[in-house]
């Protein structure tokens, strides 16, 4: 979009630095969500016509990415210059980018984006290594070639005490001498060999035992164009007719310019390649269960502890309470649970509470988005595949059902499994083996499984997008995951929770929730519920100023929070005697009996009870049952 001083068209007025820049840059209007505009480097990194960047947002580019490009430029504009790995802007082709992406904050409130390609910076580091041994391999060369070139002329007693075998041919490919060491491998005599065409005594044949032609041999062709041959992947033949493995270098030899031969150095590797052999199955054998327990490690319990945000279920709420009492009941048994919820929720943290509580907790939970994996790459990511199994399988790779043995798989997003793979999975469950992707052997598994889903599955086996059999599989004990929106009572305590834990990631000083604060979360709906929460609680952190929380929340319904949620904050709030859980209860009762009995006993629809207390009226009504009020309340809250 135009930006006032600047064009944004051809000639951009952004300077030749930006416009011939070697890294890829866009200019940002954070407060518009559109890109500016974009130098050369970025339109080639992206897949994308500068003018194509230009008409773009900044959303566009970051598809699901949304809540953390706000906390990013969000960052920036507090700081300066922020930086984070975590964005990941979508190509033109459609595959997401590695990148490193660095803001610096510009006049006129816009952000100026620099994006390092990560694949290409590693590339550079291997071809910088590549060039250094390069560079040294020739040089080391280079020294071997005027060494030899002495022995030839000066040093004939060096050539016989030499250990590698050492002969000479002529611009002919004739024999001119043959060290001691090379009679012994060879099985000639230095007398049988001078003289005669070399290649045709003892390099006749490849590995394989077709005929080698003199054209395609180095060590002639190191006197045809001068360069050093340096091979080890042949064969010489003895005079017996055996054969051995050699590794050899043909170095030219130059008289006052002119090339008139060339000096072979080589050895036998016989034994060589045989404890190279044994090296690489011991390294396979290493590598496969290096990368078992890699995988295994990366799902430990006490990893999982750590990497998560949250130490345990937190909340207080009814609903909170009624998850509890079920993990407690399904926990010590292996039957499968299915956690439904929506999005942000917290069905994986229920998996994690269920696990935990198993008697499978020593054994490592192991996690699939279903969602995240290619559909051609389903049944390789949940059964593992053999070496060969398909184009690109380098090795054996171990399923997650295997490393799950003995403990819990958790299938997240399991409504996106595909309909054909849904009979194996089922199949697993059912009989409890499997096999690898191209291997015939049936392997036994021992896995509790736990799975997650925000559809309605039952609608999706109606609409026959998901197998029956597999749902009702799958639905021996189902909890429901509650939405943040029907307990806010337990808004409070989260914030204080995930405060306190960016504070410590980002590492810096914990900002103060006050009871302002509580009040302003208590009236937001999070239609993303806890991950939503999450995400506003860390930018509020990142923008603290003189230790006071900066809530960046969306508009709000200006008429103020319910009194129900307003007792809420002031609860949760600090003061001098916190209200008891009898007080609260009973505050509650009463603010109910009060809003029922202005209503005339109505609670749904316009002008009920739970408008005017502001839940939802399944709330409301289960409230009503669980504090015991009145017939008046029970019979509407029956309609």
């Amino acid at each position: 979009m135009p930006v006032a001083g600047r064009d944004t068209g051809a000639g951009t007025g952004f300077g030749p630095v930006f416009e011939a820049g070697a890294e890829a840059m866009l200019v940002l209007d954070p407060a518009r969500d559109r890109i500016v505009d974009a130098n050369e480097a970025a339109a080639h990194l992206l897949g994308h016509p500068r003018a194509a960047l230009r008409d773009m947002t900044a959303s566009a580019l970051h598809p699901g990415q949304v809540p953390a490009l706000i906390v990013f430029t969000q960052g920036v504009q507090a700081k300066g210059r922020w930086w984070t790995h975590t964005l990941t802007p979508r190509h033109g082709a459609g595959r997401a980018l590695s990148v490193e992406t660095v803001g610096t904050l510009l006049p006129d409130g816009l952000v100026l984006l620099t994006l390092f390609d990560l694949d290409e910076r590693r590339q550079r580091q291997v071809d910088r290594e590549a060039d250094r041994h390069m560079r040294a391999g020739l040089s080391e060369w280079q020294r071997m070639e005027r060494i030899f070139r002495d022995i030839e002329r000066e040093n004939q007693l060096i050539l016989r005490a030499a250990g590698e075998g050492i002969y000479g041919v002529n611009a002919e490919g004739v024999t001119t001498f043959v060290n001691p060491a090379a009679e012994r491998m060879l099985g000639w005599s230095a007398a049988d060999l001078v003289g005669r065409d070399m290649h045709a005594s003892v390099h006749h044949t490849h590995p394989d035992g077709c005929h080698y032609p003199h054209r395609d041999c180095p060590i002639y062709a190191a006197f045809r164009d001068g360069a050093v041959h340096q091979v080890d992947d042949e064969v010489f033949w003895r005079r017996d007719g055996t054969s051995f493995p050699v590794e050899y270098t043909s170095t030219p030899i130059r008289d006052r310019g002119a090339l008139v031969g060339a000096v072979i150095v080589f050895r036998d590797i016989s034994q060589r390649r045989e404890a190279d052999e044994r090296l690489r199955q011991a390294l396979a054998e290493v590598v496969s269960l290096r990368e078992r327990l890699e995988l295994e490690n990366a799902y430990l319990k006490e990893e999982i502890r750590a990497g998560s945000h949250h130490q345990g279920i937190i909340g207080r709420s009814p609903a909170i309470e009624a998850i509890r009492r079920q993990i407690d009941l399904v926990a010590g048994t292996d039957a499968t649970v299915l956690v439904t919820g929506e999005s942000g929720t917290g069905k994986e943290l229920i998996a994690r509470a269920i696990h935990e509580a198993s008697r499978r907790r020593d054994r490592p939970l192991i996690r699939v988005n279903c969602a995240a994996v290619p559909r051609e790459l389903f049944e390789s990511e949940f059964f593992g595949h053999a070496r060969g199994a398909f184009t690109g399988a380098l090795r054996d790779r171990v399923g997650r059902f295997e490393l799950a043995d003995g403990g819990t798989l958790f299938l997240d997003e399991v409504g996106e499994i595909p309909l054909d793979l849904q009979g194996k999975l089922l199949r697993v469950l059912q009989e409890r083996s499997f096999e690898r992707v191209g291997e015939e052997r049936t392997r036994a598994v021992d896995v509790r499984l736990v799975a997650a889903t925000n559809r309605d599955l039952k609608e999706e086996v109606r609409r026959g997008r998901f197998r029956g059999d597999l749902y009702f599989r799958l639905n021996v004990f189902p909890i429901g995951a509650t939405p943040l929106r029907e307990r806010p009572e337990d808004i409070p305590l989260i914030a204080q929770h995930m405060l306190s834990g960016a504070a410590h990631r980002l590492g810096v000083p914990e900002p103060r929730l006050t009871e302002g604060d509580v009040r302003r979360l208590l009236r937001y709906g999070w239609p993303g519920n806890v991950r939503e929460l999450e995400n506003m609680i860390e930018r509020g952190v990142i923008l603290a100023q003189r230790g006071r929380l900066r809530l960046d929340l969306p508009d709000l319904d200006e008429t103020g929070p319910s009194e129900a949620a307003a007792d809420i904050a002031a609860s949760a709030a600090p003061g001098p005697r916190p209200r008891s859980e009898a007080e609260r209860r009973a505050r509650d009762r009463a603010e109910i009996v009060e809003a029922l009995a202005l209503c005339g006993g109505k609670v749904f629809g316009p002008g009920g009870a739970a408008e005017l207390l502001g839940l939802r009226p399944t709330t409301l009504a289960s409230r009503i049952r669980a504090h015991g009020i009145g017939r008046v309340g029970q019979a509407h809250a029956s309609r």
